[in-house]
């Protein structure tokens, strides 16, 4: 089964790659985003601002497309990895959804988790298996997270693949969020790629350059709806 049983009003177009930038194109080159926004000297806040408008001024229609032609290459990463555990979010402020994706992964019988702000360890996550019967509850920030049940925690070494969410990245792999550092703090106990941390963004949340840290880890590997970016 793939997530291609789901899709709509989508064709089928043949993979190109370029093997110097190390992207495959999922659609031909002259159909990929505008040019780049120059986020060049920004702050860190003036990005968010404008990749978040971006995304949220995108319809309805157009959101549930690009988020069913994403799915189904994340989809593909996943099988191709022979990931069994995976960790994926909740859509929020106009993320691309996952919630195709999920379903895909449950018919599949991959196991999915959802992160939960940590009870006791400020500013960490915690990982919470997510299934159907899940008792949901709301964060602080209004998303929804499984209710803690400690015998449905799993570490970050124990996960085969963390997707991860984002409001801007650039071609570095170099990515931004929302400010909490929640996922820098997980990345930062990836060791040699275990688990695979893959970005899951629209294309108008690239830009030309993402301010960068001592602590902030590039993802390895970046999937939008036309692309796949690995670094």
């Amino acid at each position: 089964m793939t997530i291609t049983r789901f899709m709509t009003n989508t064709d089928n177009r043949p993979v190109t790659s370029t093997s110097s930038a190390r992207i495959s194109y999922f659609a031909t080159p002259s159909e990929l985003q505008e040019p780049l926004f120059d986020s060049t000297d920004m702050s860190r806040d003036n990005i968010r601002r404008h990749v978040r408008q971006e995304r949220n001024s995108l319809s309805t229609e157009e959101q549930s497309q690009l988020a069913l032609i994403a799915s189904r290459h994340m989809l593909a990463e996943i099988q191709a990895q022979s990931a069994q555990h995976v960790a994926v979010y909740l859509t929020h402020d106009g993320e691309l959804a996952t919630q195709k994706l999920i379903d895909a992964l449950w018919e599949l019988n991959i196991n999915v988790y959802l992160p939960l702000i940590h009870p006791f360890c400020k500013g960490h996550l915690l990982f919470v298996r997510y299934d159907r019967d899940s008792v949901m509850v709301k964060n602080q920030y209004g998303i929804s997270e499984p209710k803690l049940n400690v015998q449905h925690v799993i570490t970050v070494e124990q996960l085969d693949m963390i997707i991860t969410p984002m409001v801007a990245f650039d071609k570095h792999g170099n990515r931004m969020g929302m400010g909490g550092g929640y996922y820098d703090r997980t990345l930062a106990q990836v060791v040699n790629n275990k688990p695979l941390a893959v970005g899951f963004a629209h294309d108008c949340q690239e830009v030309s350059q993402v301010p960068t840290d001592f602590w902030d880890v590039p993802l390895p590997v970046i999937i939008t709806p036309t692309r796949r970016l690995a670094i």
